[in-house]
């Protein structure tokens, strides 16, 4: 049957995390692959009482379909809270409700890109992204960082040089894959730039709030006078991600197309999940259960961290991430992750290969590991697995 597709489904493939995480779901498989929350501390028996209290209360609205842009009370919270949280002056009705962040990525692209448009991202970049914007046929360009984020003076280059540059994507903070975030001078020269050459910016911060050590910094939403930054924004890693939540926030022009395009997708995100999700931060403390999250994390961050120092070999390279979910490991350059990915699964233990977070390909010698899902003992283990496969590859290398 000559069934014929459209063009867009060419460059496009399954998440290479998604198919990895089906691998790993073998209970002896200890996996930092996902960037998956800890499940222990999902809220569970608070939320059997919010959708008592949400169905008891208001049953028939929490049932029925709701407003494009969203329930209002939780609109009105969340403008609260990046208020208060990343220094921003925001209201509600500068707000979207989202079916979780990644919705807000795919409306992006459908937004601002045509076949053939530019967009700039980090280099490495978030792979989920990537993957929502090549269904729009975009070119990538990748623009260097360094452990303070995205070179600035790179980024002028690229822009006074290249044609048709129609949006910038970045995660300031915390950034999946490198667990890197964006210093504050760094915030304030990118700024100058956007301002300058006015190109639309997409800031994606799912992990703000997960800081273990310094002070939140102003997003780049708060330092944004000319209405150019597109905040997306996500209750999965500081609550739960099975309500899908997320939430769009953006100047009053940008923000109706994303609405005329979420009336087209899917008329609106659930309504008994945002009314939930509400109500939890009416009678609950979200703060504190952040507080209890971060602890958490900040504990298996410290203990893989301390495992690899120990055990892996000194050439192997990794960043330390102030807070998040990742930590990126960079190999000698002759070594290639993926290979060694297939020894790591032998042995029951696995991670990302860094090569899928570069656009436009290379850097095979890297990879992502997740410590926010995996128990203490686990950690440890998983790490002295990870430290034997990369001490055979050395060995193995230099015998060839």
């Amino acid at each position: 049957m000559a069934i014929k597709f459209a063009k867009r489904m060419d460059g496009l493939k399954g998440s290479e995390i998604r198919e990895l995480l089906k691998l790993t779901e073998k209970p002896e498989v200890i996996s930092f692959a996902g960037g998956l929350p800890a499940p222990e501390l999902f809220p569970v028996e608070e939320m059997k009482e919010i959708s008592r209290l949400v169905l008891e209360e208001s049953g028939r609205e929490a049932l029925q379909y709701t407003t494009t842009e969203g329930f209002g009370p939780l609109r009105e919270q969340i403008a609260e809270r990046m208020n208060r949280k990343l220094k921003t002056s925001v209201s509600k009705d500068d707000l979207l409700i989202t079916s979780g962040s990644q919705q807000g990525l795919d409306f992006a692209g459908k937004i601002f890109l045509n076949e053939g448009d530019v967009v700039l991202v980090e280099s490495p970049s978030y792979l989920g992204a990537l993957n929502a914007f090549k269904a729009y046929c975009p070119k990538f360009i990748e623009v260097p960082t360094d452990k303070d984020g995205m070179i600035i003076e790179e980024l002028e280059k690229i822009l006074e040089t290249t044609e048709n540059v129609k949006m910038i994507y970045v995660i300031p903070d915390f950034q999946n894959p490198t667990g890197k975030t964006w210093s504050m001078d760094r915030r304030k020269k990118f700024m100058d730039v956007i301002n300058k050459f006015e190109i639309p910016v997409v800031e994606d911060n799912p992990y703000g709030e997960l800081r273990f050590e310094g002070e939140i910094l102003p997003s780049l939403k708060g330092m944004d006078e000319k209405g150019l930054v597109i905040f997306l924004g996500s209750f999965s890693k500081i609550f739960c991600p099975g309500y899908r939540i997320g939430w769009v926030c953006a100047s009053p022009e940008i923000l109706s197309k994303f609405v005329f395009v979420k009336q087209g997708a899917d008329l609106q995100a659930s309504t008994i999940s945002q009314r939930e999700v509400s109500k939890f931060i009416d009678v609950y403390d979200l703060d504190a259960h952040v507080e209890k999250i971060k602890t958490v994390y900040k504990k298996r961050r410290d203990l893989m961290l301390s495992t690899i120092d120990e055990c892996f070999p000194e050439v192997v390279e990794h960043t330390y991430p102030e807070g998040g979910l990742f930590t990126w490991v960079e190999l000698p350059k002759h070594l290639d992750a993926r290979k060694i990915m297939e020894k790591c699964l032998e042995n029951n233990v696995a991670y990302v290969p860094g090569g899928s977070f570069f656009p436009n390909g290379g850097k095979e010698n890297t990879f992502r590991l997740n410590y926010s899902n995996m128990p203490d003992e686990k950690i440890v283990d998983g790490v002295k697995r990870l430290a034997q496969a990369l001490n055979e590859a050395l060995s193995e290398n230099v015998n060839a």
